[in-house]
């Protein structure tokens, strides 16, 4: 399987089949997901939901199998105040019947001990499943850098609990690549990779995380080094969502193919 995947971000909720199609067609390996689509869809797909629709679920399975593709990450598990992870048991359930290899989420609970304890009863489920799971970290969230997901990770205390590196958030948060050396290779279970500049273009953080990365190369990430600290076998999704292309009229493959051929360039350097 390739290590280079394709983040659902990426291409707007596109539905589930034509997107391991799409995967397919880039040489992917893998992709991440949701159960249902996204609110922005600036290419008009119908709304659809793993959760309802059996059939959407058997032929998302059936185009996974033919294509080789699975899913590298199951997205949506999110820690929040007066919500408990007890209530997304039926939705890991699915995840593990999609044949996901992993979860993760991201908290926006202030109460660090809280989100602590959640992402346990996260891991726990998941590794119940079969799945791994991991805790994704980022400026304007209460776990806003490696360290404090680290302190998460350590909290937990189990294998299959991890941390989830994304390539802005990790650097925007102050994140070198000798922070990644330093590591257990161990504590890093997946990598997003994009680019963007050095310093934030504006204000709205998130704006530019949902909707305006860069393909590698033509951001100033230092992303060579950011891929030699990686593991050489952690699973690396590319979460270049580009909101302005997509409405101008590029389709999926021709935005993301040269996201793909710059991850593969990035990856030969380090072989």
């Amino acid at each position: 399987m390739s290590r280079i995947g394709i983040e659902l971000l990426s291409v707007f909720g596109m539905p589930p089949v034509e997107y391991v199609e799409l995967a397919a067609a880039l040489g992917c390996g893998h992709v991440s997901t949701g159960l249902t689509n996204m609110p922005w869809n600036p290419e008009n797909y119908q709304p659809w939901s793993l959760r309802e629709d059996v059939d959407l679920r058997q032929r998302f399975k059936a185009a996974m199998r033919e294509h080789q593709v699975v899913i590298g990450l199951g997205e949506g598990f999110l820690v929040r105040p007066g919500q408990d992870m007890r209530d997304k048991l039926a939705d890991l359930d699915l995840m593990a019947e999609l044949g996901a290899l992993r979860v993760s989420g991201i908290s926006m609970d202030p109460d660090i001990a809280r989100t602590r304890d959640q992402f346990a009863l996260l891991a726990q489920y998941a590794h119940e499943r079969g799945m791994r799971a991991s805790i994704e970290f980022a400026p304007p969230h209460p776990v806003g850098d490696l360290a404090a997901a680290l302190a998460v990770v350590r909290h937990v205390d189990q294998p299959y609990f991890q941390v989830l590196v994304d390539a802005m958030h990790f650097h925007r948060s102050g994140g070198k690549a000798e922070d990644l050396l330093a590591l257990d290779p161990g504590l890093i279970g997946y990598v997003q990779l994009c680019d963007v500049p050095l310093r934030p273009p504006h204000a709205d953080y998130m704006q530019e995380a949902m909707f305006e990365r860069k393909v590698p190369g033509r951001g100033e990430l230092p992303l060579a080094q950011f891929v030699a600290a990686l593991p050489d076998d952690v699973l690396i999704g590319l979460e270049v969502p580009m909101l302005a292309e997509a409405e101008a009229g590029i389709k999926p493959y021709e935005r993301l193919k040269p996201a793909v051929d710059a991850a593969r360039s990035l990856l030969r350097r380090q072989a």
